[in-house]
């Protein structure tokens, strides 16, 4: 009897076994069927791993051509867009891909040279991306004269000086009223950038209406970290050095939730126009370009009717050069400090919305970049002082771009700040500040 039962109970985990064996097996066959299927029908943009590249023909794109790719028994085709460039989405990179331009969708007008290869063998390596570029014709080497050369980066510097200057003359007048040097500026010029962003990309407004929102926004926040932050703690005493401590770490801690809410890559802000304006000889400026530089004129001497003419411009320029003085003479000087945070906001968010089109890109640490620049400017130009900020500013920005024609790009930040030591070396005081007695 216990026989019986004990071979029935085996035979039954013996079946048991051999169906759990047949039903994996058959899982296992129909996946390895089904492979090649969901690969052929799944969304194609959810791919991995893609081939990619550009068509050009004696330099320039070409658009409109289709690129088709085939290999493992999948196919995918890409049409260039209007800067030449392709991208065709693969599922695996274990299998070799064919690459072909297809011919008969060139463009009237563009033919390939005689003996041209339309395919390309493709094998992926390491990374998930892999290049292929069709060039149908060699582009013709052109020189440019040092002086043609001179001049066009003369005209980008100054461009750059501009942007340049809108932040350097707020972060001189927070120095000038309240003695603080603001390592939380970049972020401040970071903040105008992301706020066009924001409004541009995320809200969908048009880009007149964005960046004005932006510098009205980056005025509310000068406004929130002054009433917030520095008046308390000027209140309570602290000296320069401790408040300048507490703007690094102000600084660290806005960069990094910029990132946290943009990430690491960068963004664009839309409207940016690439079109050079014929008619300037060897000077390269584009519709953004002038605008830019329009702008940065337009709102500098308006500012510097602000400051000269008004009755809070003139409270202004006396709490700078003596704060003791301008309180003993009735002038409320924690009022004048709050307009002076709020402009100097304005500003820099206005320069960050520029610098965004100049780089081109907005990134999470974009005002960091610039920090060092604008302390120089207003180093450079006299600390404290607005007029000579602008003045450093557009000393820094030629400097900048000229110095490109004899030293590396990498290393052009460095040269500005080179000059600037010189400089330093023999007017301490800066190009328009004023010298100071010690003891």
């Amino acid at each position: 009897m216990t026989t019986t039962r004990y071979t029935r109970a085996h035979k039954r985990w013996r079946r048991a076994f051999m169906a759990l064996m047949a039903g994996l097996f058959s899982g296992a066959l129909l996946f390895g069927l089904a492979g090649p299927v969901m690969a052929e029908t799944q969304d194609p943009e959810s791919f991995p791993y893609a081939v990619q590249g550009n068509v050009r023909i004696v330099g320039e794109p070409v658009e409109g051509a289709t690129v088709t790719v085939t290999g493992g028994g999948y196919t995918g085709e890409a049409t260039t867009d209007d800067r030449g460039t392709w991208r065709v989405p693969v599922p695996t990179k274990d299998e070799p891909y064919t690459v072909e331009l297809v011919a008969d969708s060139l463009p009237e007008g563009v033919e390939a040279p005689e003996g041209f290869e339309y395919t390309q063998e493709v094998e992926f390596g390491a990374t998930s991306t892999v290049t292929r570029n069709f060039t149908l014709g060699a582009a013709e080497r052109s020189t440019t004269s040092f002086w043609d050369q001179l001049a066009s980066r003369a005209v980008n510097g100054l461009n750059f000086g501009l942007m340049l200057a809108l932040a350097a003359i707020g972060a001189s007048l927070v120095f000038g009223t309240t003695g603080l040097s603001n390592f939380a500026h970049g972020e401040m010029v970071t903040f105008g950038a992301l706020i066009a962003l924001l409004f541009s990309v995320g809200f969908d407004f048009p880009i007149w209406v964005a960046i004005p929102a932006a510098v009205i926004i980056s005025a509310g926040f000068g406004w929130g970290m002054d009433a917030g932050l520095w008046r308390p703690l000027r209140r309570k005493g602290l000296g320069t050095v401790q408040l300048m401590i507490v703007s690094i770490g102000l600084s660290l801690a806005l960069r990094y939730v910029f990132q946290i809410f943009v990430g690491g890559g960068t963004e664009n802000l839309p409207g940016r126009s690439t079109t050079v304006i014929a008619g300037l000889g060897p000077i390269r400026l584009s519709v953004t370009d002038v605008v830019s530089m329009s702008v940065s004129i337009v709102v500098i001497i308006a500012f510097a009717w602000w400051l000269m003419r008004t009755r809070i411009g003139r409270a202004t320029r006396a709490v700078s050069d003596n704060p003791s003085l301008a309180a003993a003479s009735g002038i409320d000087v924690d009022g004048v400090v709050r307009i002076v945070w709020i402009m100097a906001a304005a500003l820099a968010g206005l320069s960050g919305v520029l610098w965004a089109y100049f780089r081109p890109g907005i990134r999470w640490d974009m005002g960091t970049s610039i920090l060092l620049l604008i302390f120089a400017a207003i180093t450079l130009g006299g600390l404290g002082t607005a007029f000579g900020a602008l003045l450093g500013s557009i000393i820094v920005g030629l400097l900048v771009e000229v110095s490109t024609l004899w030293i590396p790009s990498d290393l052009k930040y460095v040269g500005a700040l080179v000059v600037l030591i010189v400089i330093l070396l023999f007017r301490p005081q800066g190009l328009l500040g004023r010298r100071e007695r010690i003891g």
